[in-house]
């Protein structure tokens, strides 16, 4: 049976960093103690932050994600098989991002599918890429998280005084960014992707991030009178609540599932694992469990520097790790990605096998 192997990643953010001295030009400051809980210092945004016109797209950022990965994996376009995008923020109900990508690239044909999983949905297609070439399906396939999240903020701050914006209005702008990241996942013999895990165990709870606006649950008459075409609600309460617990069965799920333990994980990936309000909260739950113990030094992100990005976080993150030479072959490393909407969680390990780009 054949191995996937991830061959090369790649990640793209648009524009210029925008750090939080500009967002509190635009929505005001934000309380200290918030501030510093979100541990975010710069975010990217697809939109002119003076006037929100559009400076890119969302296909238009997958698709750079995606050229640059299949370039670090030495694959060309037409090689791929099956693309996978995962976004919360599409450019279009239809047709699919996953789609357009295709159309970018110059692909004929191949298998696409789109995945609505936010935060968690490049682990999940990280699954079902490995799945469908351990089954002799395909041989490569190119998986991509992709966020537009700033058109959705955009209206809270543009002509309006920073000093009447209300401070739950605010949290967000400090919070999202936009970008991408691409994954190329190729079959090989050896070491590689290890089976996966998903699980939404929030059934009953209610989201902890809700956009509400441009769909269906409306008369789009009523949604066009509304305050606001799309409204992003963060319940940073029920979020502060509720991720350590999702976080910490998405760790021992995902090990399991590997058959892998924590002490012979070489590396971790989990958004927002080293954020100190996340450390505080497992504590005070009582969920410091002997998995995150022995992981501490060896849980990475790179939240601080590119903002909440949803789906693209685990890519970027990823992307980010390899090319500068955290990430190595011979090493086991855990991804895992977390979604505060409904609360869903997804981890996959790898045996990592790729050289980092020159």
């Amino acid at each position: 049976m054949p191995t996937a192997q991830i061959a090369g990643t790649g990640g793209f953010q648009p524009g210029e960093p925008i750090d939080n001295a500009m967002i509190e030009r635009l929505v005001g400051p934000l309380p200290d103690d918030i501030l510093e809980g979100v541990s975010i210092q710069q975010r990217f945004w697809m939109i002119d932050p003076a006037t929100g016109e559009h400076l890119d797209s969302n296909s238009g950022m997958a698709t750079k994600a995606a050229r640059a990965a299949l370039e670090s994996a030495g694959v060309e376009p037409d090689e791929i098989e099956l693309i996978i995008v995962a976004t919360g923020t599409p450019d279009y109900p239809l047709p699919p991002v996953a789609n357009l990508v295709q159309e970018r690239l110059g692909l004929e044909e191949c298998a696409t599918m789109e995945l609505r999983s936010a935060g968690s949905g490049a682990v999940q297609g990280l699954d079902i890429a490995r799945t469908w070439i351990e089954q002799g399906r395909i041989t490569t396939a190119l998986v991509i998280g992709s966020e537009a999240i700033s058109p959705a903020l955009a209206p809270v701050f543009l002509e309006t005084d920073p000093g009447r914006i209300r401070m739950r209005d605010r949290v967000p702008l400090y919070m999202f960014g936009d970008g991408a990241g691409a994954i190329v996942v190729r079959a090989g013999d050896g070491d590689g992707l290890r089976p996966g895990t998903t699980r939404a165990i929030g059934g009953t709870r209610k989201p902890g991030i809700h956009a509400i606006g441009g769909g269906t649950h409306a008369p789009i008459l009523t949604q066009q009178r509304s305050k606001r075409l799309v409204d992003l609600r963060v319940d940073v309460v029920g979020a502060g609540d509720f991720t350590p617990v999702m976080v910490t069965k998405a760790l021992a799920d995902s090990l399991a599932t590997a058959e892998l333990t924590a002490e012979e994980t070489d590396w971790c990936l989990i958004p927002e694992g080293n954020v100190g309000w996340m450390l505080d909260s497992l504590n005070e739950a009582g969920l410091l469990t002997p998995e995150w113990l022995a992981l501490q030094g060896r849980i990475f992100d790179n939240l601080d520097r590119t903002g909440a990005c949803g789906c693209a976080a685990v890519p970027l993150f990823l992307d980010h790790a390899w090319r500068t030479g955290m990430v190595k072959p011979g090493q086991k490393v855990l991804l895992i990605g977390v979604e505060a909407t409904k609360w869903i969680y997804a981890g996959i390990a790898c045996d990592w096998t790729a050289e980092a780009p020159a």
